[in-house]
């Protein structure tokens, strides 16, 4: 017997956090019975269990690297039609979702699946996966603001972990430059938000690496599948991260 929520992520329905919101709304039905009430276990392989009036199927797990776009939603649909990012994979016949997120004006790697416990293991603050972008600002910030983010930012939800913070490119003919950084939380805003309360503006910013993998050889707006031993090796890296914490 498994969770309601944990099913319906397993099958590809929605991450396990939204597969709960789903619930709530009473769009799920378990052998002919609405259930919008979370804790409630069920049998996949016995019981029948429907989304919407259509029953669920157990898919073959996928995982896509995508290389989002700026002007685009980190969301299988938009109530305001907007762009989103399933409009970019036509060819992958498996429902997916986003593997957290990245906001409207931001670009770069982003992760897509039908596995709800694979996007649970990268997205949950425990297991600290690395990210880090690139973000373009004006001017040239000094040295001593940006040790201040390798201290951890105050910020409304609290104090963010120190990251790694170096200048990757100085352009003085433009008045900007563009500082690497690198975080393992996944707070709202969180980068954008460092920065602005450092007073800096930031013009561009852009995701340019997950865990150890990066964007080189998938262009904007294109993807590619993983490899069976890269999902293994984020696995074990969000694993090994834990237990590392643990011990700390």
């Amino acid at each position: 017997m498994e969770r309601l929520q944990k099913v319906l992520a397993n099958a590809g329905i929605a991450s396990r956090r939204k597969s709960e919101e789903i619930i709530l709304a009473g769009r799920v039905e378990v052998n002919e019975k609405i259930i919008n009430t979370l804790g409630v276990k069920v049998n996949p392989e016995e019981d029948i269990i429907k989304v919407d009036g259509k029953p669920i199927r157990s898919e073959s797990k996928i995982y896509v690297l995508f290389h989002k776009p700026k002007g685009v939603i980190s969301s299988v649909k938009d109530p305001e039609g907007r762009q989103v990012v399933t409009d970019y994979l036509k060819k992958v016949k498996q429902r997916v979702y986003p593997v957290g997120r990245l906001d409207y004006d931001t670009e770069g790697l982003l992760l897509l699946t039908n596995d709800g416990e694979f996007s649970n293991l990268m997205t949950h603050p425990k297991h600290h996966i690395e990210k880090t972008y690139f973000v373009t600002v004006k001017g040239i910030p000094h040295g001593s603001k940006l040790d201040r983010l390798k201290e951890g930012i105050v910020l409304d939800d609290g104090k963010t972990a120190p990251a790694e913070v170096e200048y990757h490119d100085v352009n003085p003919d433009k008045n900007e430059s563009i500082i690497s950084i690198t975080i393992h939380e996944g707070k709202n805003r969180q980068v954008r938000r460092m920065f602005e309360a450092l007073s800096v503006q930031v013009k561009r910013l852009k995701r340019v690496q997950f865990g150890f993998l990066n964007l080189q050889g998938v262009s904007r707006g294109k993807f590619r599948y993983l490899q069976t031993s890269e999902v293994k090796e984020l696995k074990d890296l969000a694993l090994k991260s834990h237990k590392i914490q643990n011990k700390v």
